[in-house]
């Protein structure tokens, strides 16, 4: 199904060729009144915020999408072709698989596994490999060496449970060097490949399936500035 405008009510011109896109529609508000200036609401719909501004004199956009890929890509598909977008970034958290990926910890996604059937069905059975565009992820790892901010980058999984059956299940994903678990990054880049634009998962670390540590909230605050730093850089 594909109706104009359903989920995202601006108009043409409203929106930004670089959107950042974090799950949490209140998140994009905060990331709007807290980095951009001019800024402008363009989506209410749904309550799924979207905002315009200008971050050092560019044009950026902030969309929030909701959690898991078919949200996600509901936001991106509209983005890209009824509003022509050309750079997607996804500004996220995500849950550490591995020891040495820690609280606070950025990572870049270099690809996205994922539990989802969408590539499944799409490519009949075979298994498609997402991967980020090389162009902006070279952008965010020349950003954070500038910042002096830390980060890690590989595989990630996304994930169609936020609650799983079985807590174990993360090793076997751990053991393939899979560094976390979120749940939109595999389904963007592989919109984005459809389409021929760019798109680039930045996540912080928000809590360890390994540690069983957990960030506070004043604490996810201040990481992820760091993140969206980097992730304004690459307008």
């Amino acid at each position: 199904m594909c109706i104009r405008d359903r989920h995202i009510g601006a108009k043409k011109g409203e929106i930004a060729e670089t959107v950042l896109l974090p799950g949490d529609p209140l998140r994009a508000k905060w990331i709007a009144e807290t980095f951009l200036d001019n800024v402008v609401c363009y989506n209410k719909v749904r309550g799924m915020f979207g905002f315009t501004g200008t971050y050092n004199g560019k044009k950026v956009s902030i969309q929030g999408t909701g959690m898991g890929i078919p949200s996600a890509l509901i936001y991106a598909n509209e983005l890209i072709t009824q509003f022509g977008v050309k750079n997607l970034i996804r500004v996220g958290s995500a849950g550490s698989y591995q020891k040495e990926v820690k609280i606070r910890d950025i990572v870049l996604a270099m690809a996205g596994s994922t539990t989802s059937g969408i590539n499944a069905q799409r490519f009949h059975g075979a298994s498609y490999a997402p991967t980020a565009s090389f162009e902006l992820f070279n952008k965010a790892v020349i950003t954070a060496k500038e910042k002096n901010i830390p980060i890690k980058a590989g595989n990630v999984l996304s994930s169609d449970e936020f609650y799983t059956d079985n807590f174990e299940d993360y090793k076997h994903w751990a053991e393939f060097g899979v560094l976390c678990v979120e749940m939109e990054t595999a389904g963007l880049y592989t919109t984005a490949a459809k389409h021929n634009v760019n798109a680039l998962s930045i996540l912080t670390i928000s809590d360890s399936l390994v540690t069983n540590e957990r960030t506070s909230a004043k604490e996810r605050e201040h990481t992820f500035k760091e993140m969206i730093e980097i992730a304004l850089r690459l307008v």
